[in-house]
């Protein structure tokens, strides 16, 4: 019997090397970024039922609710009535909703781009014809994911969340391209990450899909992902603090020398303060 691990993965962030981001958030910090969790395909039940659990006991209807980081940390969208709740309220769903988080076997992965940095980088030798960096932030994310699960002798199915057609589209591009041809970056920049090899993503890349909002476990993919960017600016972060006390990000599971080859990537951070 074939024994599978399962990639959610969400994005944040703009895509576009070189566009101007919009709206940036009250930390100012420019990024895009794929991330998301790894599960074992036979833990998933369990996992969806704690989430069920979750939205029966704050009585919100999973149909048409969804656990979105974005609007729970702002108190937007379907989650507006967290700023009526007394302090007490707001921090006992703050906690139960890290608990979530925590009790089923994740493991977060992430490929976060500091996005002033890559243009940085990149500009001078492409001019405005850089990559969009889903393609670079997409091949690293799998590629790591597929380590880890090769590494406990499992096949990888990778899910993203649905977005429009055109994106949908490139991701399953970058997904055909890593099991026929391997990771899409010139051979001598790879070669100090240790790559896996064409044949090797073939044989560990079992399928992709795409998934609605509606899923449980992409939700939790999406609450993963902020604290794994934010965590690559300031450490302190208390939710990526917690997640690593709690041992729920693949670096708390490496040797510090496999960290750049298998861990979290935070790429071109050639300017941020304090760089990983």
């Amino acid at each position: 019997m074939v024994q599978v691990m399962h990639l959610y993965f969400d994005d944040s962030g703009t895509r576009n090397a070189n566009h101007e981001p919009g709206t940036r958030a009250a930390h100012g910090y420019d990024w895009f970024a794929l991330g998301g969790v790894v599960i074992r395909q036979e833990d998933e039940a369990a996992a969806r039922a704690q989430h069920a659990k979750f939205m029966a006991d704050w009585m919100l209807d999973p149909k048409t609710v969804f656990l979105h980081s974005f609007d729970i940390r702002n108190k937007t969208g379907a989650f507006t009535w967290l700023a009526g709740l007394p302090q007490a309220e707001s921090t006992r769903f703050l906690e139960e909703l890290y608990q979530l988080m925590r009790s089923p076997p994740f493991i977060g992965f992430a490929c976060v781009i500091d996005r002033p940095g890559y243009d940085h980088r990149y500009r001078a030798k492409y001019g405005r014809d850089q990559w969009s960096l889903c393609k670079t932030a997409f091949s690293v994310l799998v590629e790591r994911a597929a380590k880890y699960a090769r590494r406990d002798g499992h096949k990888l199915k990778v899910f993203a969340e649905r977005a429009d057609k055109h994106v949908d589209g490139w991701t399953l591009g970058y997904y055909d391209h890593l099991r026929e041809h391997g990771m899409p970056f010139a051979a001598a920049n790879m070669q100090q990450y240790a790559p896996l090899t064409a044949a090797d993503l073939k044989a560990t890349l079992y399928e992709f899909r795409v998934k609605k909002k509606s899923s449980p476990i992409m939700q939790l993919a999406d609450l993963y992902l902020w604290p794994m960017a934010i965590g690559g600016y300031h450490r302190s972060n208390r939710t990526y603090a917690r997640l690593q006390d709690d041992k729920k990000l693949i670096d708390c599971h490496l040797a510090d020398a496999a960290i750049a080859t298998e861990g979290i990537k935070y790429s071109c951070w050639d300017l941020v303060k304090g760089a990983p």
